[in-house]
C-alpha cells in the first residue's frame, strides 16, 4: 500500500475527524513536556474551559427553572392521537405534515422526520492506542529513513526480535491517522511479517482483538490498511490461514457490511481500484486470500459470515 506524504491538508483532514480520534500530538515528535507548551496555549484552554463550564452551569439553571414552571403545562397540552403509538388519545396538538388524510398511520409513528440514521457505515470513535505510547517512549528499535521513499531503519535484527511483544505492538498501531505513527505502524507491522516466518504462527491470538478495534473504527483510511497488512499476514507463513479461521466470528462482520458497499461512478472509471483506494475490491482480494489459505473449513466460515460471498476456488 503506497504511503502519502504527510502535509497540511493531511492534518485538515484529521481536525475534520476530531470527533471519533484520540487527541492530536503536539508535534512530530510527541507532546511537548510539561511547562514547555507553546505560549499562551495553557491559559487559553482554561480560560475557554472556565468559561465555558460557567456558561454551562448557568444554563443548567435556568433550564431547570423553566422546566420546573411549565412542565405542569406541557403535560396538559401535549396529547397525541392514536395512530401516533404513543398516546391514544383522540384530540391532540399535532398539525400533521400536509399530506393526505392516511399521513397519519404510515409507519412514521408521530415522527414527520422519520427514524433517524442507525449509522451502520459510519465513523466509530477511536481509543488511545499503546503504540502511540510505546513510540513516544522510544522503545521501538527504529527509526525513519528519509530520502526519495520513506522506509524504517531498524537497529535491530528484525528476526531476532520478540515476536509475541512487538507484533500486537505494531497491530494495535493500525488505527493511527497522524503521522508519524500511522506510516511507522503500518510499515512496521509489514516488515515484521516479510520476516517472520515460523515466528508469527504463535502471535495469531494475540493479533484479533488489535486487528477487531480497528475494524470496528469503520474509518475507510483505517480499513485499507488492515485489510492490506490481513492480506500479509495470510501468506506470511504456513498454516496462518488455517489459524484464522476459528476468529472470522470476530474479523468478518465488517467484511459482510462493507463487502458490496461500492461508489456508483456511472460510466466512469473507478482509479481508485487501481491504487487499492477501493474498499469492495479489498475486502473481495482478502476474503479470496482466506478461503485459498484457510483449509477446507474456511469457505463454510466465510459463507456463513458473509453470505453473499462466493467461492473463488
Amino acid at each position: 500500500m503506497p504511503v502519502k506524504t504527510f502535509s497540511q491538508s493531511e492534518r485538515e483532514k484529521l481536525r475534520r475527524d476530531r470527533d471519533v480520534l484520540p487527541p492530536l500530538s503536539d508535534g512530530p515528535l510527541g507532546p511537548f513536556p510539561k511547562g514547555w507548551n507553546p505560549p499562551g496555549r495553557d491559559t487559553a484552554k482554561v480560560t475557554v474551559s472556565t468559561s465555558v463550564n460557567v456558561a454551562m452551569a448557568k444554563n443548567k439553571a435556568s433550564i431547570g427553572r423553566v422546566a420546573a414552571v411549565t412542565a405542569p403545562k406541557a403535560a396538559q397540552a401535549d396529547i397525541l392521537i392514536g395512530h401516533t403509538g404513543t398516546g391514544g388519545m383522540t384530540v391532540s396538538t399535532f398539525k400533521g405534515t400536509g399530506g393526505a388524510n392516511t399521513s397519519l398511520s404510515n409507519g412514521r409513528f408521530g415522527d414527520p422526520a422519520g427514524p433517524g440514521e442507525a449509522g451502520a457505515y459510519s465513523k466509530q470513535r477511536m481509543p488511545p492506542t499503546d503504540f502511540r505510547h510505546h513510540y513516544e517512549r522510544s522503545d521501538l528499535p527504529l527509526s525513519i529513513q528519509h530520502g526519495a521513499k520513506r522506509s524504517l531503519q531498524w537497529k535491530v535484527d528484525v528476526t531476532k526480535l520478540d515476536y509475541h511483544h512487538y507484533l500486537p505492538i505494531f497491530f494495535d498501531g493500525l488505527r493511527e491517522l497522524e503521522e508519524p505513527f500511522s506510516f511507522v505502524a503500518y510499515q512496521g507491522s509489514m516488515d515484521l511479517l516479510e520476516s517472520g516466518g515460523a515466528k508469527i504462527l504463535p502471535t495469531v491470538p494475540q493479533l484479533i482483538m488489535p486487528l477487531k478495534i480497528a475494524l470496528n473504527t469503520r474509518h475507510p483510511d483505517v480499513l485499507r490498511k488492515v485489510f492490506h497488512v490481513i492480506q500479509k499476514l495470510v501468506v506470511s507463513g504456513d498454516h496462518i490461514g488455517e489459524a484464522l479461521v476459528p476468529y472470522y466470528r470476530q474479523l468478518l462482520p465488517v467484511f459482510n457490511l462493507f463487502k458490496n458497499r461500492t461508489r456508483s461512478m456511472g460510466d466512469r472509471m473507478d482509479y481508485g481500484q487501481r491504487k487499492s483506494h477501493d474498499i469492495s475490491g479489498l475486502i473481495n482480494d482478502t476474503l479470496y486470500l482466506l478461503e485459498r489459505y484457510g483449509g477446507p473449513d474456511a469457505y463454510i466460515n466465510i459463507k456463513y459470515m458473509v453470505p453473499t460471498y462466493e467461492s473463488c476456488m
